[in-house]
């Protein structure tokens, strides 16, 4: 009877693993949103994918790319230029986004981030991506603080690039700091596991539905890339692109 017991204990814990393995090497993804209700489709890319084939990514079914450009008071993607460089030669619509420093001063962050990509109407709407690192999941920043700073760094954003900034999440920090906040502006919702499902009733922009997708045309120490999608049709894309 042990022996039985045993075996199926070894089975069970070697059925995790593989389980487990598959979904870590983007075998098995939970979310599969259709093409036929999110046809626009994009990604985001920073250093980690390393140097991009920027004709060979644009050519597989992708309509646009955000591209990491800087991160707090003085941090830049060393890849940022190069991507925007050759990004903007394809036919996809490009934007760039920063990543939200608990850390640093609003007029520190946009000043950087502005420093480093250009005031082109071509773009996208300038992203900041809010969300947890380091030890800041444990040690949770204070609310009232992240909001103000995030105000102002999205406010000094948009009289600068006369586009309103979109605001990227995570479910955490969505509930945390944005929900029932910020209206007005533009949400990128990153769930990976599910559709999203804003607790205020939001309606979300964009998608990232999985950070385990992999394509053709680059080749860093990530090997995967993250994939999204734009919540509507083309015609309404264009919109957002326009608008």
């Amino acid at each position: 009877m042990k022996k039985i017991i045993y075996g199926f204990i070894i089975i069970v814990i070697l059925t995790i693993c593989i389980i487990a393995f598959l979904i870590y090497n983007g075998n098995i993804k939970f979310n599969h949103p259709s093409s036929e209700d999110y046809p626009v489709r994009g990604i985001d890319v920073s250093e980690y994918q390393g140097e991009i084939d920027w004709k060979k990514l644009s050519n597989q079914n992708i309509d646009f790319a955000y591209i990491k450009a800087t991160e707090g008071s003085s941090y830049v993607d060393e890849r940022f230029l190069y991507n925007y460089q050759n990004a903007i030669t394809t036919n996809l619509k490009i934007g760039a986004y920063h990543f939200f420093s608990f850390d640093s001063e609003a007029s520190f962050q946009s000043e950087n981030f502005i420093k480093n990509v250009p005031k082109d109407m071509n773009l996208l709407p300038p992203v900041v991506d809010i969300e947890f690192y380091g030890d800041k999941k444990k040690n949770i920043p204070d609310v009232e603080t992240t909001r103000e700073q995030l105000k102002k760094l999205l406010e000094q954003l948009e009289e600068y690039y006369e586009k309103k900034p979109i605001i990227y999440a995570t479910n955490v920090s969505y509930n945390l700091y944005i929900k029932d906040n910020f209206e007005g502006y533009k949400i990128w919702i990153r769930d990976i596991f599910s559709t999203p499902n804003l607790k205020d009733n939001r309606k979300w922009t964009l998608w990232q539905y999985t950070n385990r997708e992999r394509l053709e045309g680059y080749k860093g120490k990530e090997k995967f890339i993250d994939m999204n999608v734009f919540n509507g049709n083309h015609e309404e894309f264009i919109e957002f692109v326009n608008g």
